[in-house]
């Protein structure tokens, strides 16, 4: 008899749980695989390579204990605020003034979400670099690219709480860009808001999300996320092209060698916390004021490179387009055909660390120059008047940008002679440097009417 074939659920669920939900263990007995799940996030033993500081610089256990402060400092916010539009901004004023240690524990709260973002960011950025995102850890990647829009979420809805006039206006702004996503725009927009205008049932959404689906969604994909990298094997062992893995590399026990160097990164990042919130007061501005808008408006800093996108390209484009192509390049950069392999080497070689910096320099460089003349000398809706604006704003600034990265990509590998993995690396460098020069320049570079100006000039 022919065996019979698993279903397409069953298919589905081994390709994310490769492990059976009950297994066999050797004395016989039966074990689940959530108390698989649980107990086992750290071996009894590490590869002895992987324990250098500078192979992961601590950045996901920095996020870990970051998340663990916003949580333990969220529920003590919990007891004070009111999500109300007419009593949030005074039951902020009230907890920061008449409670104890009021000011400081919202303090932690708010630094440690901006400190989040910026974490894994370079967490992101130093998987990519040391080539820690292929097979068997393609998984692990993608939970951490979920992982890091869940906190973009998280840090987005809270910002709206305090109910000032900058997180009411600023929370306006990214709220309507949402409006340019093509078919289901205007109704995520109006779902998001509760509405058409910002008000009470916006404010019972957003903390909603934030106290409740958020923190459960973050941790559980956490807790996915530290499996499926103990299960690949822990941190990558730094393996360079044509050469093999050790089988039996030399090993240490994790405690405590592992767990000390863990604790010690904790209590840094705990006393760091610490320390810059009692230096540094959380942001608070006026009330809300509905009726009038400040000049300029500006989104909040993580979608500060969004908005200024909004100023060079038609919005649908900026929106929506341009960040949906990003997000799935990333999500299949682990699944391409790289030929040799780097695994654990920062930059791959000495030839992408030489490529890689050239990359950052033509970026920093270029970007500043496109917005400048963006700014004053190029505009194609006027040059093409016969053409509609999201092909003269949209299509054909995209298509000229592909073209002109696919250009830079073929120059760079006949140039340095790169091999798929730098090429790839190098184009990667060139747009988060791109990135980053936009999110600077709409934060410092933006005045009145979101026009360009030196930062002494900026309001």
């Amino acid at each position: 008899m022919t065996q019979k074939q698993p279903n397409l659920i069953r298919r589905i669920w081994v390709s994310v749980f490769p492990y059976p939900l009950l297994t066999q263990t050797e004395g016989g007995g039966k074990r689940f695989l959530l108390r698989n799940l649980i107990l086992h996030f750290r071996p009894t033993s590490v590869p002895e390579q992987t324990m250098k500081l500078t192979l992961s610089w601590g950045l996901g256990g920095m996020a870990l204990v970051l998340v663990s402060l916003q949580i333990v400092t969220g529920v003590l916010l919990k007891f004070v605020y009111e999500p109300v539009p007419t009593h949030a901004y005074l039951s902020i004023i009230r907890m920061q003034q008449d409670v104890l240690f009021g000011q400081f524990i919202r303090n932690v709260h708010f630094w440690c979400a901006n400190f989040l973002v910026i974490v894994l960011f370079l967490h992101t950025l130093r998987v990519f670099f040391t080539g820690a995102f292929h097979a068997p850890r393609q998984m692990t990647w993608v939970l951490g690219l979920g992982l890091f829009i869940l906190v973009l979420a998280s840090n987005f809805t809270g910002y709206l709480l305090p109910w000032d006039q900058l997180a009411y206006w600023a929370t306006t702004i990214s709220i309507g860009m949402l409006e340019y996503i093509p078919g289901i725009g205007h109704w995520l927009e109006n779902t998001i808001r509760g509405g058409p205008e910002m008000g009470p049932a916006t404010l019972r959404i957003f903390f909603a999300i934030h106290t409740a689906v958020l923190p459960f969604v973050i941790v559980m994909l956490m807790a996915f996320h530290f499996w499926r990298i103990r299960k690949a094997g822990g941190l990558v062992i730094p393996t360079s092209p044509g050469e093999e893995s050790e089988e039996h590399p030399l090993r240490q026990p994790t405690v405590p060698n592992l767990l000390l160097r863990e604790a010690v990164v904790a209590l840094v990042v705990i006393a760091f916390v610490f320390m810059f919130s009692v230096s540094f007061d959380a942001s608070m501005g006026e009330p809300a004021n509905p009726g009038f808008s400040p000049n300029p408006t500006k989104a909040p800093w993580y979608f500060a490179g969004i908005q200024e996108m909004l100023l060079h390209l038609d919005p649908s484009f900026a929106v929506f387009v341009v960040p949906v192509m990003i997000f799935l390049a990333l999500l299949f950069m682990p699944y391409v055909n790289y030929g040799t392999l780097t695994r654990g080497v920062w930059f791959f070689s000495e030839n992408g660390r030489r490529t890689a910096a050239v990359a950052a320099v033509v970026g920093a460089a270029l970007m500043p120059l496109i917005i400048v003349l963006d700014e004053w000398v190029i505009d194609f809706a006027a040059w093409m008047p016969g053409l509609p604006v999201v092909v003269s704003n949209g299509v054909l600034p995209t298509l000229l940008a592909l073209a002109a990265i696919l250009v830079f990509y073929g120059v760079m590998k006949r140039r340095f002679d790169l091999t798929r993995e730098e090429g790839i690396q190098t184009v990667f460098v060139f747009l988060v440097v791109s990135f980053l020069v936009l999110t600077i320049t709409c934060i410092w570079f933006r005045g009145q009417g979101m026009g360009l100006m030196w930062p002494w000039q900026v309001p």
